[in-house]
């Protein structure tokens, strides 16, 4: 008896990384479905549609399945993404924090409630998104490290996943450069090869600001230096972050976010960063996720402040019911709300939300 092919169940976004992702399962001899995710966007003219699930990129998505000669299905998670996603993203603004939306999206959204109903709607063997990272089993354990192309390198955002999960994915392209997916969307003739990546939040439309001023109560206040000075007025103190620089409106700058005082509702702003709070040798931790098992603290590691930054030395210690994260050098704007993703060279060994 021939041996059944594996299934596997493809997010498509209609972008060329997941198509071409969908293209090397098809040659690697899988089974393969694809399926593109509905998420929640706001009305209205002035903020448009989702992005990620447009009209334009459901089109897309369509052309790439029929061009492969497979099958698209529509899954709407519209009602979650809302309640997980952009709840919590308009919670944590309003908590004075930055939060990161798209790790939430990968943890709740792209992977735990899509491999549910991969498994249970499709009867998957696998699923499998155009994400930039890779995984490689060890024995019966499942490691998540980065891809190849370390500029496109998407594992920052994948910290939150198990080996529940890992031993059911397959990133296709994570050994691949990103200038290679192009080359190999020609060579599979797919007509999205030259289209643009998108990398802003999904959600807010065209506009970060006018999405945040839709659905937080703003107050506004002043802008004040470090000595106390009044230079300005801030539009509300949730709109900005620690590190920040442009869209502050001030003049005889660079001016950069040090504080969000929010006692006093004040933006504390300076324009050494270097001899400021902006730098800063420790940060806490919580809703940490452990991709394999938590390690014996302290532990020696690098970690990851933020997706396009650098993973820097540093000790894991325990603090109460935190992490403390010791770096051997200050790192600058560690911002609550974002994540700090650990590594071990490139396998990520877990990570958490900064307190």
């Amino acid at each position: 008896m021939p041996k059944k092919k594996k299934k596997v169940v493809i997010g498509m976004s209609g972008g060329v990384d997941s198509a071409v992702a969908a293209a090397l399962l098809l040659s690697q001899g899988y089974e393969v479905v694809g399926v593109f995710m509905q998420f929640w966007f706001p009305t209205g003219v002035k903020y448009g549609e989702n992005r990620c699930c447009s009209l334009e990129s459901f089109n897309s998505a369509q052309e790439v399945a029929d061009s492969l000669g497979i099958k698209i299905h529509k899954l709407n998670v519209g009602q979650e993404f809302k309640s997980k996603i952009v709840d919590e993203f308009l919670s944590a603004y309003g908590a004075y924090k930055t939060p990161n939306p798209c790790v939430s999206c990968n943890k709740f959204i792209k992977f735990d409630l899509f491999l549910k109903k991969a498994l249970r709607v499709f009867e998957a063997d696998f699923i499998a998104t155009g994400h930039y990272a890779k995984v490689r089993k060890i024995g019966r354990k499942y490691q998540l490290l980065r891809s190849n192309d370390k500029n496109k390198d998407q594992s920052y955002f994948l910290y939150n996943l198990n080996q529940d999960i890992l031993k059911h994915v397959i990133f296709p392209i994570g050994r691949y450069q990103k200038s290679h997916i192009r080359k190999l969307a020609k060579k599979f003739n797919l007509s999205i090869h030259d289209k643009k990546d998108s990398q802003e939040i999904c959600f807010v439309g065209n506009s970060h600001y006018d999405f945040l001023k839709r659905y937080l109560k703003l107050k506004p206040g002043d802008i004040v230096a470090e000595t106390g000075q009044k230079i300005g007025e801030h539009q509300g103190l949730p709109l900005y972050t620690i590190g920040q620089r442009s869209g502050l409106g001030l003049s005889g700058g660079p001016w950069y976010v040090v504080r969000l005082d929010k006692i006093n509702n004040r933006l504390v702003v300076t324009k050494d960063q270097s001899k400021s709070e902006i730098f800063s040798n420790t940060l806490l931790c919580h809703k940490l996720n452990w991709v394999l098992k938590e390690p014996k603290l302290p532990f020696k590691c690098q970690a990851q402040i933020r997706y396009r930054g650098q993973a820097e030395e540093c000790v894991l210690k325990k603090s109460g019911h935190f992490i403390k994260v010791e770096f051997k050098k200050p790192e600058r704007a560690i911002a609550p709300g974002q994540s700090v993703v650990f590594y071990k060279r490139n396998q990520v060994l877990g990570g958490g939300v900064i307190k």
